[in-house]
Order: structure tokens, then C-alpha cells, then sequence
């Protein structure tokens, strides 16, 4: 039996849309926010130790993304509905999400309406994807075979596009990451052969077309 509040919880790493978010829903009677994070990680914690409805998640988070906190919630706590909130629009990010069963999908853009309409109709066990979602997904089902078979990439793969989207330079990612520059140097051939690509810039055009940047 569901308790009569919606226990959620909200991941993303921008304070301040944090705030925003927290100061949008703390008034509604039938929604408690249990906890916000600033990464997938933290929100794992806390799904982890707290009785949770919903995750409200953004896309492109730091340490934990929100595709890989999809797979780990639905994996690890199948009870618990994930709602990606992004600002990224990407059909290729909409089907990956799609395919992992997210429960609903809203840009940051959504009305605070459309936004309390999707977490009540996921409680209630409905899916809910807006409408530019939803043609979204359409596009994804005609787009070409290159694109649905996007390769998996590795956590270490995903911290150097990531870097490398940022215009950090091999020497800079090699410190950050505590790797020699030759290991990075071999991760970006190994990134540029695995995804099809000729040069850096293509690195970055994938990196942002799939909420790496």
C-alpha cells in the first residue's frame, strides 16, 4: 500500500536548478522531497538507504550519468520509477533511456503543470514522455543502423570524451585523471576507432550529441 505522498528524490549536479526545483514542489501536499544529489552517485546512496517513489534525474551528471543511474535503479531497485528531467533533447540520449525503461522523459523547458501531471500519472504506474519526447522516439525508430548500434563505452572512455569535450589538453587530462599521456592518447585512437570517427572534432560533436559535454 502507497503512503499518500510521493517520496522523491532529485539528481543533478546545478545547485541552483536544485533549489529551484526543491522550492517548485516543496508546497505540494501529496509530494515529499526526500533528499536532492549533485551526481548519479549520490543518488544511489540515497535510493539505497530511503523508501523512494520517484528519481528525478538529469542526463549529463558527473561521476554517475543518468543513463547509467537508469540501469543501476531499475537493475538494483526495480520498484523505484525514474524520470529523466534534462535539457537535452537528442534523439539518440531519448532512445537510450527508452530502451532501459525510463518511466518519463520532460525537457527543463516543461511547465511546472506538465511537470506534477508526469510524476502523478508515473506513480500511478503510467509512463510519461511529452510530446516532443514522443516524436523524438519516432525519429529514433527511422534513423539509421550507425546510430542504433552506438558501441557501449567504457567509464574510463566516458571521463576522456568528457574532458576532451571540455577542451581540456592531453597533458591536462593525463593529471586529472592520474594517467600517463600516452594512456590518453591511446584512449582517444581507441575512442576514434571504436565510434567511426576521423578527428577530435567529431569526438566533440558525438560528445554533445550524447550528453557527454
Amino acid at each position: 500500500m502507497k503512503s499518500e505522498k510521493i517520496n522523491i528524490v532529485i539528481a543533478d549536479d546545478h545547485q541552483m536548478f536544485l533549489d529551484g526545483l526543491t522550492a517548485l514542489l516543496k508546497d505540494e501536499k501529496d509530494i515529499n522531497l526526500v533528499d536532492t544529489a549533485l551526481n548519479g552517485r549520490e543518488a544511489l546512496e540515497i535510493v539505497g538507504k530511503c523508501d523512494v517513489d520517484i528519481l528525478i534525474m538529469d542526463v549529463n551528471m558527473p561521476e554517475v550519468d543518468g543513463i547509467e543511474l537508469n540501469n543501476s535503479i531499475k537493475q538494483n531497485h526495480p520498484n523505484v520509477k525514474t524520470l529523466a528531467l534534462t535539457s537535452h533533447s537528442d534523439h539518440l540520449i531519448v532512445s537510450k533511456l527508452t530502451k532501459r525503461k525510463v518511466n518519463g522523459y520532460l525537457l527543463k523547458n516543461a511547465e511546472k503543470s506538465e511537470l506534477l501531471h508526469a510524476i502523478h500519472k508515473i506513480n500511478e504506474g503510467e509512463d510519461y514522455f511529452s510530446q516532443m519526447v514522443k516524436d523524438k522516439v519516432v525519429e529514433s525508430l527511422f534513423s539509421d543502423t550507425r546510430d542504433k548500434e552506438t558501441p557501449e563505452l567504457s567509464k574510463r572512455e566516458k571521463e576522456v570524451i568528457k574532458l576532451i569535450a571540455s577542451q581540456y589538453t592531453a597533458t591536462e587530462i593525463a593529471e586529472e585523471l592520474f594517467i600517463s599521456q600516452n594512456t590518453v592518447n591511446t584512449h582517444r585512437k581507441n575512442l576514434l576507432t571504436k565510434l567511426k570517427l576521423k578527428n577530435v572534432a567529431g569526438l566533440v560533436k558525438f560528445a554533445v550529441e550524447n550528453g557527454f559535454a
